[in-house]
This record gives structure tokens, sequence and C-alpha cells, in this order.
């Protein structure tokens, strides 16, 4: 396989060139060490809104995001760069970790309705001024928070249309449906920065599809979010009363059958861990077979569940963190 990409050296990227800033958006996720499903990482698309300049602009561009991405469920891998940052500047930020997230709302007593992990955003976003709907639940989407250069930060509410969710049910355990559950369709996380080439990409989200531990392994199965193990496990009967009796185990197996059927009968793209493990070890080997090493993070690239059943468990991974790269940042707030 020859190296379709990577030939720009630090510095020679022309900033005025969509090709250009394509190839270094995909190196970037080619060298993301926390993300397994890279053997994609040649069909990433990239939408050009650095013409943008204005919270309204910048929230205009988020929302076509949404929409080419998620394509009525068939996942388009994509990223939208918006203006880089000046040297030593600020530049654009979306607050929001994702493009789409659902509140957590904390009552007097401690106890969270909606997503304990959102809490923060939720309780920052209702003192800027936002109005959660008059009937509150579990999925009330957060809306956006974006700030720009030389302006305040602003709220904007996510167009209905805009976001596909997938009611979660299970293939046979009817009960499942009265649970209400549901997750959106696309993972587009906002809040990283794209860099390399001398260039700092403060607001650049990207999107591909969902892994379906992703959702339901961690989203709804972790005990400091959704938490839903314990109540999926009293209804099919299993004895919580010792660990022995693995009833976190055999529930978190029908949560993410559950997940991984909704979203294939809603013809929304999703792959299983066992699936996306296979995949990741064919890019390993391919970049192998062009003398690169593969930047990995074992922690985040072993599946929450069956990690030993799955390939990528069995070995290292190069420790090297290369430019281009999308980068954590320090929250906006």
């Amino acid at each position: 396989m020859t190296e379709p990409f990577g030939m720009l050296i630090p510095g020679s990227l022309d900033a005025t060139d969509s090709e250009n800033l394509t190839e270094m958006a995909r190196i970037a996720w080619r060298n993301n060490a926390r993300c397994i499903g890279r053997y994609f990482w040649q069909t990433l698309e990239l939408l050009d809104a650095r013409s943008a300049v204005t919270p309204d602009e910048v929230f205009e561009g988020c929302v076509a995001h949404l929409r080419h991405s998620t394509h009525a469920g068939k996942i388009r891998p994509t990223v939208t760069v918006f203006q880089p940052a000046e040297q030593g500047e600020r530049g654009i930020r979306i607050w929001n970790r994702q493009l789409i997230r659902y509140a957590g709302y904390r009552a007097l007593d401690g106890t969270v309705l909606g997503d304990p992990e959102q809490v923060p955003l939720t309780e920052k976003v209702i003192e800027m001024g936002w109005q959660p709907p008059s009937d509150r639940g579990a999925f009330d989407i957060l809306p956006l928070v974006i700030e720009c250069p030389g302006a305040p930060p602003k709220l904007f509410v996510v167009p209905e249309d805009a976001v596909l969710e997938v009611p979660i049910t299970h293939p046979d355990l009817p009960w499942f449906a009265d649970l209400r559950l549901k997750w959106h369709a696309l993972p587009a996380v906002s809040d990283m920065a794209l860099v390399g080439h001398g260039l700092r990409f403060t607001a650049a989200p990207f999107s591909g599809y969902y892994m379906g531990t992703e959702i339901a392994s961690r989203n709804l199965g972790d005990e400091n979010r959704y938490n839903l193990l314990p109540d999926i496990a009293d209804r099919m009967g299993i004895d919580r009363s010792s660990r022995r009796m693995l009833w976190k185990d055999r529930a978190l197996v029908e949560l993410n059958t559950a997940v991984l059927h909704s979203f294939r009968e809603s013809g929304v793209a999703i792959v299983d861990h066992h699936t996306a493990s296979a995949q990741f070890m064919q890019h390993v080997a391919q970049e192998e077979k062009c003398g690169r090493g593969v930047p990995g993070d074992w922690s985040w690239l072993v599946p929450p569940m069956s990690g030993s059943a799955c390939p990528v468990f069995h070995r290292y991974y190069d420790e090297a963190r290369p430019e281009p790269s999308f980068v954590d940042q320090q929250r906006a707030w």
C-alpha cells in the first residue's frame, strides 16, 4: 500500500487549500491514539467553514455538519474546520463536548435526571438563560454554546430535524421498550483542537459512527452515567445480592444487544466491538506494511466489554503522539 497522504512537512500547509487541509485532518485521524475506527481514515470528508466569523455563522456550520454527517443514518465520517486561532489567542470555541448531548438535572437530594456527565454544562446554560422543557426528561438535547473572538458566548437550540435519534428496544425482551430509552445517531466530538503544520483549529468538530459499547456499556451502563444495569438485571430476574452472580455482565450483554439491534432496525450505521477490533487489526497490518507505527492508547482501544475476546487486547501500541492530531483543550468555560 502506498501512502496517499502524509507528504506534507511542518510549515508547508497552505491554509487556503482545502485539499491540503483535508489531508491534514485525515492524518490527524490516523494519528488518534484513542480511536479504534481508524481503518477508514482515508474516507474522512472535510467541510471548510473557515469563512464563519460570528457565533451565528459557526452555529450554521455545526448544523450543516450534523446534517451532512448523519446522512439519514448512513453516517459519513466528517470534520468541519472553522478559522484557526491566531498565535497565542483563544480562538473559536464550542463549549459542548459533543454537538449532541443530553442534559443532566441535579435534584436537591443529589439524584440526577438525564446524563450526570452533563450536569455542569446544563447548570451553566441554565444560568445563561436556556429554558429546559417544561416537562423535563432524561433525553433533553442541550443547546450549543459558541464563543468567537471579540464576542460573548451565545446559546443556540439545535434544530430537531438536524438530530436523528434511535429508540432502544430488544429483539427478545419486549419489556425493554418500557424503559423508554433512546440515543442520538451521531457522535460528533466538538471541543478538541485540530493541530499541525503550525496551525491550531480550536473549533473542528469531527464525527464517525458509533461502536455499540460506547452507548451501551459506557453512556447507558456506567454507574456515573445513566447506570441502567441494576434496573435491567432486576427486570431479567437476576439475583443482585452477590457479585458472583455476574448480574452486571449479564445485563450488559442484553443492553449491548438492544443498542445494536435498535440501530440496525432504524437503518443507522453502527459497529459491534468484535468487528471494530478486527478492522483495527487490519489497519495495524496496513500501517506496518507502509513502515508506520500505530499510535495507540491501550486503555481506550480495548472495548469496555469482552476485552480479552478482542484481538486489540493482546498487544501494545506505539507510544508516540505525532502531529497532525486532535488534542484535548481545557474546558471552554
